[in-house]
């Protein structure tokens, strides 16, 4: 009953000496709520932060990446796959659809594909829409996929060009070059009020992590015959076949002669005359 009481007194000192203590901690504060958009603007590198005023729509930077990366891609009338080529709406088509943008594959109809917008204001991801290439020409005949900043000279575009030098998907610049005097429109098809409606893109089915293992295929023998006989042995060394040469075929001539020449000859026997 001693042990009981000394433990029970050394319990109640303890606590006397720890309650004190607890009291003098404070809370923490509490932590300012971040929201999603805020943890990825900081995990952002400095040189990809933009104003809010001045942000992108979303798929800008994805729709112009995928579009330079058909660079090379050689120039085909109405071609509208880098496997067989493009034409200027075809890889503007192609690019778009990448990602779920309808657009349609014909530059005149480009002309009235979302909503027009300043030169000034044209931003990555605009389609950028010139005349033919005749200088009386006043109606749509090539387009293009911005590819500059915003408010940034030359204003630098990708395309499918049609020229005879470099028929194939390449960047080219408005400003100081043929394409100014061509300038038609910049029309935006990314972002709000543009009149497009962006679809999902088709998911690719995974594979299944592990695939049953494939059933072999039932052995067959077959039986071989035992050699009845041993093989003989070839000859060490071959027959040849002895050709006649010119000495003995003169030979031979020779004797047939003198034996023609000993055989008398047969006289015919004498006819009447009539």
């Amino acid at each position: 009953m001693r042990y009981i009481w000394i433990i029970f007194v050394g319990l109640l000192m303890a606590m006397v000496a720890i309650l004190p203590r607890l009291g003098k901690h404070k809370p923490a504060p509490p932590m300012a709520e971040t929201s999603p958009s805020d943890a990825a603007l900081r995990a952002r590198p400095a040189s990809l932060r933009t104003a809010p005023g001045a942000a992108l729509p979303p798929r800008a930077d994805s729709v112009v990446a995928f579009g330079l990366a058909q660079r090379g891609t050689p120039y085909v009338y109405a071609g509208t796959s880098p496997l067989t080529g493009f034409d200027c709406s075809g890889f503007i088509m192609y690019t778009f659809a990448h990602f779920g943008v309808p657009v349609p594959h014909s530059t005149a109809l480009l002309i009235d594909v979302g909503r027009p917008v300043a030169r000034t204001e044209a931003q990555p991801g605009d389609i950028i829409v010139f005349t033919g290439t005749a200088a009386t020409n006043t109606t749509p005949g090539h387009a293009g996929i911005v590819i500059s900043p915003r408010g940034e000279l030359p204003l630098r575009f990708v395309h499918a060009s049609s020229s005879r030098r470099e028929p194939f998907v390449k960047v080219n610049q408005v400003e100081n070059s043929d394409y100014e005097r061509r300038f038609m429109q910049v029309r935006r098809v990314l972002g709000p009020d543009t009149g497009i409606a962006a679809s999902a893109r088709p998911k690719l089915i995974a594979a299944p992590a592990s695939t049953p293992p494939v059933a072999a295929l039932p052995a067959r023998r077959v039986a071989v015959a035992a050699v009845a006989a041993p093989i003989p042995a070839l000859p060490k060394r071959l027959a040849t076949k002895k050709y006649p040469t010119a000495a003995i075929t003169a030979k031979k001539k020779s004797a047939a002669k003198k034996k023609s020449a000993s055989i008398p000859k047969r006289k015919r026997p004498a006819t009447k005359a009539k």
